[in-house]
């Protein structure tokens, strides 16, 4: 794995002699936002549609997260207007040296590519769409264009949505079209076989320190960790890696894989929608469900619907196609997979040297609590006998 790491940093070194030049040529994939010229949108956009072309583009303010974000609005000449073509875009990249280490070494940047050109197309859940997705495997550059939905959201989700009844469930019925399908129609089985499992992936984040920020994260989060969970932190990561391992049994379909409540929205028609595929995997659908409900309830509600939760999520999921599971073994994954939905917030909380700073420290703590709170609940850590 140190070598990739220095293939990434050699690529990027490259990369940098040429930071700041215009491109126009839809084969290469800019260096910065500022790159980007109107001839490339012109390439990337209207590639189908003839006679049309991008006169303008303004960038919006950029953000940096795990990914180098932000959003580019456009003109166009009177034949990409009759065209519709997209007005605004929100754009996410790999163009920083550390989002391209993140990125390249679990292989977030090829995988979001994978799902918006293979699998999204595919899938008539509620979730963006992609007008543009390339991937560079030398460079571990890579860009996504979607299109900006934000005019036609009524929320994007934080640790402070209200999450009603009706939202939940929502979730729970768009999460259960996605494993299903995923299962049963053989042209999504076919397409997510380029996807690494969820071991595989899992695999690859340990390269750039997730057991140890992971582990450090625990431990700072002290404040908002039951005392029953926290005295026992020496056996966290031991439980974390057996519900990685128990996906090697268990039959895949596609996983989100970061299914935190702030990777939903609330679309126009009540309906709520999932956004940020980088962490797609193939894997049982156990880690989705467990890290969903643990970030997107408040603790009171989790407990009170959890049950009614789960009941209905296997029966939507045999209703689109996947296995039917009773309800016993549905509630053991349920609870064995909160494990690793806590590393992914732990090591939020204290990055590994070398990672980008990715959420607020009062989402990173509340969403801690909460699934920390649900390991103790559901007994999680005695799950494993």
């Amino acid at each position: 794995m140190t070598n990739l790491v220095e293939q990434i940093q050699a690529a990027y070194a490259a990369d940098q002699q040429h930071a700041g030049e215009m491109v126009s040529d839809v084969t290469e994939l800019p260096l910065s936002y500022e790159a980007i010229t109107d001839e490339w949108l012109t390439a990337a956009l209207c590639r189908e549609h003839h006679g049309a072309r991008v006169l303008a583009h303004q960038l919006g303010a950029p953000d940096v997260g795990s990914s180098n974000r932000c959003k580019i609005h456009l003109e166009y000449n009177e034949a990409g207007q009759q065209a519709k073509l997209p007005t605004a875009l929100f754009c996410k990249a790999s163009h920083d040296l550390a989002n391209r280490i993140v990125l390249g070494i679990s292989g977030g940047a090829h995988i979001e590519v994978s799902f918006y050109n293979e699998m999204r197309p595919r899938l008539g859940i509620e979730a963006p769409y992609s007008y543009f997705a390339r991937y560079n495997d030398h460079s571990f550059n890579s860009m996504i264009m979607l299109g900006d939905i934000s005019e036609e959201v009524t929320e994007f989700c934080s640790h402070k949505t209200v999450m009603t009844r009706a939202r939940a469930e929502s979730q729970i019925r768009l999460l259960a079209e996605l494993h299903g399908h995923c299962y049963s129609r053989q042209a999504l089985v076919d397409a997510i076989r380029v996807l690494p499992t969820w071991p595989e992936y899992f695999m690859g984040t340990l390269a750039f320190g997730m057991k140890e920020g992971s582990e450090h994260g625990f431990l700072a989060a002290e404040e908002v960790v039951p005392a029953s969970v926290y005295k026992r932190h020496r056996e966290v990561w031991p439980a974390t890696e057996a519900s990685v391992r128990r996906h090697e049994q268990l039959p895949h379909t596609l996983a989100h894989g970061d299914v935190h409540l702030k990777n939903w929205y609330v679309a126009g028609n009540g309906e709520m929608g999932l956004s940020d595929w980088q962490c797609a995997s193939r894997g049982h659908w156990g880690r989705d469900l467990a890290y969903t409900m643990s970030t997107a309830l408040t603790v009171e509600d989790r407990r009170l619907w959890e049950r009614e939760l789960i009941e209905l999520y296997v029966d939507r999921l045999h209703a689109n196609g996947g296995p039917k599971v009773v309800f016993g073994e549905a509630f053991d994954h349920y609870r064995q997979q909160m494990m690793s939905a806590l590393t992914w917030w732990t090591i939020t909380l204290t990055p590994a040297p070398g990672l980008p700073e990715m959420q607020p420290r009062d989402i990173t703590l509340e969403f801690i609590r909460r699934i920390s709170t649900a390991i103790e609940d559901l007994e999680s850590l005695d799950s494993f006998g």
